[in-house]
């Protein structure tokens, strides 16, 4: 693949400015829609739920939201940590996985064993731009 590039302007479904040029297009680097398509505005925006991980000090709140960006903005934290794409049943399962640790409610202490796992899901990716590339695949 092309090394990445600022694209001639921001990508319509992220607004991302870095691109690459594989094959004579443009692609968003971030979320990799085609640089110049737009989203069809009569059709509804997919739903992608998401598990999001956030940070307060040292507790991590494991929720789930079908709109992140509406969500987080409506929570105090420190830090996203990382999204996994899945919605109740999941996010119900990492509570069961990390019960041990619960702090009341949704949070949880930041441990090791927590950590890691944030950090298995977040990889090199920010936590955005894999739910850009999410929204993009549902979009395709």
């Amino acid at each position: 693949m092309a090394a990445p590039a600022r694209l001639p302007g921001p990508c319509s479904l992220c607004g991302s400015t870095t691109g690459v040029h594989p094959d004579g297009a443009w692609l968003c680097a971030v979320c990799g829609w085609r640089y110049g398509d737009s989203p069809d505005p009569d059709l509804p925006r997919p739903v992608v739920e998401v598990v999001y991980y956030i940070r307060y000090d040292r507790r991590v709140k494991i929720g789930t939201s079908r709109r992140p960006r509406q969500r987080l903005a409506s929570i105090r934290h420190h830090e996203l940590l990382a999204f996994e794409r899945g919605g109740r049943a999941l996010e119900q399962q990492r509570h069961r996985e990390f019960a041990d640790v619960r702090e009341g409610g949704e949070w949880f202490t930041l441990t090791a064993d927590l950590r890691r796992h944030v950090s298995s899901l977040r990889g090199r990716d920010d936590p955005w731009s894999r739910y850009a590339r999410w929204i993009a695949e549902a979009l395709s």
